[in-house]
């Protein structure tokens, strides 16, 4: 199976693209240029060259065709023109989207969340894909950049997904979780990304709050979840 990331080049991308490589997921980084997503890649083989990654960049719209499931990392302002953009590629597949409206994307603040009309970041990807029977997943919104990029230590972090489609979860949820440290919570229907879209600038303000770049959140207490 590979897993695309498109918009792999930024510090959320590439560090999950990292991540699942050296899980041994066979993995594609896209980027709007070509060019940089062979730059990227080669960086990455170089500075990790104790792993045997299997990763090669694309341009996104080649990422997107050649991937199995997708993985959205790009920043509010270029979701919709990506996802567009790779509309024609996405028939039936799993895309997962870690898009966090964050009120940057307006010249904001990190830790401020901005209110979208189809009710969160996941909810306007999978409007944009109707139609083409993709099975869109909010994911990753709540793993840090930081996290990510500390290999090869272990991720103390749960990340939390929700979407409409079960099979489809299952699927993402077996790939989140090779990354070391990572378990992944199923919170139900697509809707509740509203909700989890919003702990991402919570735990922006908590690291900035206490100085830390590792702030994240463990789901206790659940016996269903306890026993796995």
């Amino acid at each position: 199976m590979k897993v695309s990331v498109i918009g792999g080049t930024g510090p959320q991308g590439l560090g999950i693209a990292e991540r699942l490589a050296i899980a041994g997921v066979e993995v594609i980084v896209g980027s709007r240029k070509e060019e940089k997503a062979l730059d990227v890649v080669a960086k990455a083989k170089e500075d990790l060259a104790d792993y045997d990654l299997n990763m090669v960049g694309m341009a996104n719209e080649d990422a997107a065709k050649e991937g199995d499931v997708l993985i959205l990392t790009v920043p509010l302002a270029a979701q919709k023109p990506t996802v567009e953009g790779i509309k024609e590629f996405c028939k039936d597949k799993i895309v997962m989207d870690a898009t966090v409206p964050l009120e940057t994307a307006i010249g904001g603040k990190p830790f401020r969340f901005v209110d979208l009309m189809e009710g969160s970041a996941a909810e306007r990807t999978a409007k944009i894909l109707e139609g083409t029977g993709a099975k869109v997943i909010c994911a990753f919104c709540n793993i840090s950049n930081s996290h990510l990029a500390n290999i090869p230590e272990e991720i103390d972090c749960d990340c939390l997904i929700a979407g409409d489609d079960a099979e489809a979860k299952t699927t993402a949820a077996e790939i989140i979780d090779k990354i070391p440290g990572i378990k992944t919570i199923d919170t139900g229907i697509l809707e509740k990304a509203r909700i989890i879209e919003k702990i991402t600038p919570l735990l922006i303000g908590l690291n900035i709050k206490y100085k830390s770049h590792y702030g994240g959140l463990r789901i206790t207490g659940i016996p269903a979840l306890d026993k796995d």
